[in-house]
């Protein structure tokens, strides 16, 4: 049996288990909480009005690219770290576009969504984190597939036609991570969406490709010789990965590669605080900052000095200043548009030291770190170290996300949208499906 093979057959014939379906709830809440305030036009100069020009047509493709878009527009959605990338931010807006047209029942919906994941991160771990260091973004690149395997599953396809909706999804993969700071890189989650409906369409239509050797041939191309396509199948749903190691969710709305340092400044400024001393005099007395992390631990986090505020959620210099500031990394700071220029002056006192005692970043990017030091006019150095594992043991409330994107919502209003976020029903999936029309 082919690698494609294989992967059909289990794509088509696996049965989530309640596990599962618990955390695709969840990863539904948090996608919910970070698209609604970008929906609801919350958020000044998102993009949305004018991509709306040029995708208006109210089409799959159009709906399934702007919800795309609006969820990663604040680059505040879920992470997943087989995958590298942001899976519900392409899966779920390519179903849920697809549901607006042709209903499912919700127990259907959330199994398409827990494949989706489960060949989301399964392909990361295939292609190695060679394909994020190549340069591309696994978002967009493996995303595209992700979502095409849910759509599949959705659809309920036989063997024959999954796989060639696979093959079309990965001959029309793309994303490269040198858009990273623009608003193209919440449009790649909304292409790689629109791409999946694209394949799924022209699968119904009776378009056909071949149905081996395409996404062997995806993953050799895009993985620098050092893929594992052995990992793509083996132990499959054991358990689901929207189970272990899960979904990741943000504390913060900047690249996940800037919250341990995020997180190691605000300790330091709690420190501070705690010891009776003020935040000014704190600010006043900094006349360093030093960032430590493991060679190539920043190349997700690669701006320097931001010009605007898309490029800020990628400036480690930024996300320090701004924490150390403010004691939290405020959305209306890392938005699109004008910077914040009170960061700044304070930004330019970061300097990044990368470690080189510590084992490379793509070796095994599990064991990243921050350590952030603090130097004073009187010598004195403040330091604080902060893993990525320490950040992941403290769990983002979630439900409390949702509760803050509504807070502009009358109480009725803010009702009906915590009810079917819960998806207890199908019912509860058709009113989010109303609410989240495009």
């Amino acid at each position: 049996m082919t690698l494609t093979a294989a992967l059909v057959e289990r794509l088509v014939h696996s049965q989530p288990d309640a596990e599962a379906r618990e955390a695709a709830r969840v990863g539904v809440c948090d996608l919910l909480a970070v698209t609604w305030p970008v929906l609801q036009g919350q958020v000044p100069d998102s993009g949305l009005p004018a991509l709306r020009t040029v995708y208006g047509d109210g089409s799959l493709r159009s709906n399934a690219l702007l919800l795309g878009y609006a969820g990663h527009a604040l680059d505040f959605d879920d992470f997943h770290p087989d995958f590298r990338g942001h899976p519900s931010v392409v899966i779920l807006p390519a179903l849920f576009a697809w549901l607006q047209q042709h209903p499912a029942d919700v127990d259907t919906f959330l199994d398409a969504y827990i494949i989706g994941v489960e060949v989301a991160g399964r392909l990361g771990l295939a292609v190695s984190q060679q394909h994020y260091a190549l340069g591309y973004h696994n978002t967009a690149t493996l995303g595209t597939i992700a979502a095409a395997a849910s759509l599949a599953r959705l659809l309920q396809l036989d063997e024959i036609a999954t796989a060639s909706l696979l093959g079309i999804a990965a001959t029309e993969a793309s994303g490269l991570r040198a858009q990273f700071g623009s608003a193209v890189k919440p449009l790649h989650a909304g292409f790689a969406a629109e791409r999946a409906v694209t394949a799924a369409q022209l699968t119904l239509a009776g378009i056909a490709g071949r149905p081996t050797g395409v996404i062997e041939a995806f993953i050799t191309a895009s993985s620098n010789q050092q893929a594992s396509p052995e990992k793509l199948l083996a132990d499959w749903g054991q358990p689901w990965r929207i189970s272990t190691p899960g979904l990741e969710f943000k504390p913060f709305p900047t690249c996940a590669g800037t919250h341990s340092a995020a997180e190691a400044t605000r300790i330091l400024r709690r420190q501070w605080l705690a010891a009776g001393h003020s935040v000014e005099h704190l600010l006043d007395q900094i006349v360093g900052i030093s960032v430590a992390f493991p060679p190539g631990g920043d190349i997700a986090a690669s701006v320097r000095v931001p010009t605007d505020g898309i490029e800020a959620r990628f400036s480690l210099e930024y996300v320090i200043a701004a924490m150390l500031m403010y004691d939290d990394l405020r959305l209306q700071d890392f938005a699109e548009g004008a910077l914040n220029q009170a960061v700044m002056p304070l930004a330019a006192k970061v300097r990044r030291v990368p470690d080189p005692a510590a084992p490379p970043d793509t070796l095994n990017p599990a064991l990243r770190f921050h350590q952030v030091t603090l130097t004073l006019r009187d010598g004195t150095q403040l330091s604080q170290r902060r893993t990525r594992q320490q950040s992941l043991a403290d769990p983002v409330d979630v439900a409390g996300k949702l509760h803050l994107a509504l807070q502009q919502e009358t109480p009725a209003r803010q009702q009906q949208l915590l009810q079917c976020s819960t998806l207890r029903s199908t019912s509860d999936l058709n009113v989010l499906l109303h609410f989240l029309r495009v």
